[in-house]
């Protein structure tokens, strides 16, 4: 197992959205970084006000035709997302990983809709297995809560889910091209994606001064 330096904070409850390093070393392996964990979660929601305005936006533009809309914006938002959130948790390891999981999704959603040929339901083209709006989304839910775990993956898999039906809704696709969509996508991320590992205990020591331990392994 590989230990990584643990990086000390002290912070104080009057002002939570700073903090300062302090110098405390620890078998001789100091680390030293500023931390701002409020400053993590404005980004991030400010992401998703952009991502929500988006959809608001596509949705107004075509009134008709929301339902399918919300799916097109979906099957991109979610990898999106998977991808953001190794910078919100500050998580360079994790790219690598991100990026073959989302190539080899791409990969063998493509091969599969050549070499299987199964028309779609409306009768547009013959390159309906697996539903690649459903793989996509399902690589990017299934990398969130296999890297970040359940409570972050269990609402990006109700929307995954959510895109799957809007191709049923569309009739782009039928429950098999959907369900294969979703185990091309779940399968790419197992394959590649590990758990994230990452150690982060606040001790309160009084009303004044607290110490943060973080470290990764």
């Amino acid at each position: 197992m590989r230990h990584r330096p643990f990086l000390i904070h002290s912070c104080t409850s009057g002002n939570p959205g700073r903090t300062r390093a302090k110098p405390v070393a620890i078998a001789g392996n100091v680390a030293f970084r500023q931390v701002t964990h409020q400053g993590h979660g404005q980004r991030f929601l400010a992401a998703a006000r952009v991502a929500l305005a988006a959809l608001l936006m596509s949705s107004a533009a075509h009134a008709g035709d929301s339902v399918e809309t919300s799916g097109e914006i979906l099957r991109v938002a979610l990898p999106v997302t998977a991808f953001a959130l190794t910078y919100v948790y500050d998580d360079p390891d994790g790219r690598p990983q991100f990026y073959k999981s989302f190539a080899a999704n791409v990969a063998a959603t493509l091969l599969l809709k050549e070499v299987i040929s199964k028309d779609r339901p409306d009768g547009s083209d013959d390159d309906a297995l697996p539903s690649g709006h459903t793989s996509m989304a399902f690589q990017g839910a299934s990398f969130i809560q296999r890297r970040y775990g359940l409570k972050a993956g269990i609402p990006a898999y109700l929307l995954a889910a959510y895109t799957g039906w809007t191709r049923l809704d569309a009739d782009e696709h039928d429950e098999a091209d959907v369900l294969a969509g979703a185990a091309v996508g779940i399968a790419s991320s197992l394959l590649f994606v590990d758990r994230f590992e990452n150690l982060d205990v606040a001790v309160r020591l009084d009303r004044q001064i607290g110490i943060q331990f973080s470290g990764r392994f």
